[in-house]
């Protein structure tokens, strides 16, 4: 007789069985595990690895700092001033049922950062139309910590969205994270690929965990079952592996995580981006080794909401053949 498997007997017993049944139990190990070290370090005093949302008085530094120079109330009001952005990618060997396809792509949305933000990126989508919703991570205010606001929140914009929106997990996301969202209509692509199907013909859509603090992509896994030949969007948080996945074979790369600066010099310069990757990467539409990118600078805020020279946005990209 063969035993039968111990029944999860608590919260977080649960927790790991519907993270090792959907994720796979290394997957599931390994990202439960790099977080709970990673929240030992911040709340413990051990502290090996910096991130600034991570320090206590960071925001009342940044917020003294543009005080002193008389543009925090207007650092403040630009986080409201968001904008849709239209961005175009040429395909010559796009699909014909796909001509005109056009995705919505929400980014570094921190939903528990002030709802007022929150509110502002709900209102900018209710108008919009669009074929597909892909979000790109950072939907918490903290890299650590409950995940119960974020949630809530990400509950009150799905209300807001059309069809079956897909995601990934950013540096600021909890795993933990991932079954609430799953529950309330978000379909997460962890290392994973979903066919997207019009009129008979297919593009194919595939995500990856976090590549900028988790180290948790894996592009074969997510890429390993597209047909060769086929196009294919990737969703990341980080611009990062924008070299891994050109060579991959992607066709378009959709990521966040920069925030375009946030706070930047007059004329956009950003005074740091947070990301090991070139500069010219950093924002808006880039092209590498035939891979077509677009590095979103988001529509919230991390560590202090503010913005200075580099406004919010929500972005439609809208796949072409090009000219006939």
């Amino acid at each position: 007789m063969t035993a039968r498997a111990r029944a999860p007997e608590n919260q977080n017993e649960l927790l790991e069985y519907r993270l090792s049944l959907r994720l796979g139990p290394v997957h599931a190990r390994q990202r439960l595990g790099i977080e709970e070290e990673s929240e030992a370090l911040v709340f413990g005093k051990d502290h090996h690895s910096f991130h600034l949302e991570n320090l206590t008085n960071a925001p009342g530094l940044i917020r003294f700092c543009l005080k002193c120079v008389g543009l925090f109330r207007r650092a403040q009001a630009n986080t409201l001033k968001l904008s849709t952005v239209h961005n175009q990618f040429v395909i010559p060997d796009l699909p014909e049922a796909f001509e005109g396809y056009r995705i919505l792509h929400l980014t570094d949305l921190h939903v528990d950062m002030d709802e007022a933000n929150l509110q502002a990126v709900i209102r900018q989508i209710e108008p919009l139309e669009y074929d597909l919703c892909v979000l790109t991570g950072d939907y918490r205010r903290l890299t650590w910590g409950p995940v119960d606001e974020a949630v809530a929140g990400m509950g009150r914009l799905r209300a807001a969205i059309k069809g079956k929106p897909y995601a990934v997990l950013g540096n600021h996301d909890s795993i933990r994270m991932v079954p609430a969202l799953e529950d309330m209509g978000y379909q997460l692509l962890l290392n994973e690929m979903a066919p997207l199907e019009r009129n008979g013909q297919k593009l194919y859509l595939a995500g990856v965990d976090d590549a900028h603090f988790y180290k948790v992509h894996n592009l074969h896994r997510a890429g390993d079952d597209i047909p060769v030949g086929a196009i294919s969007i990737l969703l990341s948080h980080t611009p990062e592996i924008w070299r891994e996945a050109a060579h991959a074979g992607y066709d378009i790369f959709l990521c966040g995580h920069t925030h375009g600066g946030q706070i930047c010099l007059p004329g956009g310069i950003p005074v740091t981006l947070d990301s090991d990757c070139p500069r010219h990467l950093g924002r808006g539409y880039w092209r590498v080794n035939g891979m077509q990118g677009y590095t979103s600078p988001g529509a919230g805020t991390s560590v202090l909401n503010v913005r200075l020279n580099c406004p919010p946005e929500v972005t439609i990209h809208t796949l072409t053949r090009g000219p006939q």
